[in-house]
C-alpha cells in the first residue's frame, strides 16, 4: 500500500477535516447524518471534505443498510509519525553535541579583539584608535 504523504498532510489541513477525524476517534461508527450534525455547512460540505479524507485513507466507510458508517483509520497518520521520527531523531539524537563541536572549534580557533563600545579591547585595554590625540 503506498501512501501519498502530500495527500495525508492536506487532508489534516483543514480544521473541519482534523474536527471531523476527532469526532470519529470518539464516537466510531458514526453516521454521515450524525457527522454533519456537528457542522454549520451543508451535508455536501461535509461529503467533501469526506472524500477528501477518504482519499487520504484517512476515514473508512462501511455500508450498514441505509446508512454509511464512518471509521477513522490511525495508520496513515502513524506513518508520518514513523518516517519523520525514524528519519531525523538519529541526527537529533547527535545534533547538539556536533554542534557543540563546531561552535566551540570555529570560536577558538578565530578570536579576534574587537573593541567594546566603552573604547576598551576584550582584554580591558584601552583602545589606541578610540584615543583622541592631543
Amino acid at each position: 500500500m503506498v501512501h501519498d504523504f502530500d495527500a495525508i498532510f492536506a487532508a489534516l489541513a483543514h480544521g473541519d477535516r482534523r474536527r471531523m477525524l476527532e469526532l470519529l476517534v470518539q464516537a466510531p461508527g458514526l453516521s454521515v447524518k450524525a457527522l454533519s450534525s456537528h457542522f454549520a455547512c451543508s451535508r455536501v460540505m461535509v461529503l467533501k471534505h469526506l472524500r477528501v479524507l477518504a482519499a487520504a485513507e484517512l476515514v473508512i466507510s462501511e455500508r450498514a443498510g441505509r446508512e454509511r458508517r464512518l471509521y477513522f483509520n490511525p495508520m496513515p497518520v502513524r506513518l508520518i509519525y514513523d518516517r519523520w521520527t525514524d528519519q531525523y531523531s538519529a541526527s537529533w539524537a547527535a545534533g547538539p553535541d556536533e554542534v557543540k563541536k563546531t561552535r566551540v572549534g570555529s570560536q577558538s580557533g578565530d578570536r579576534e579583539q574587537k573593541p567594546a563600545r566603552d573604547g576598551r579591547g576584550s582584554d580591558g585595554r584601552a583602545d589606541d584608535s578610540s584615543s583622541s590625540a592631543s
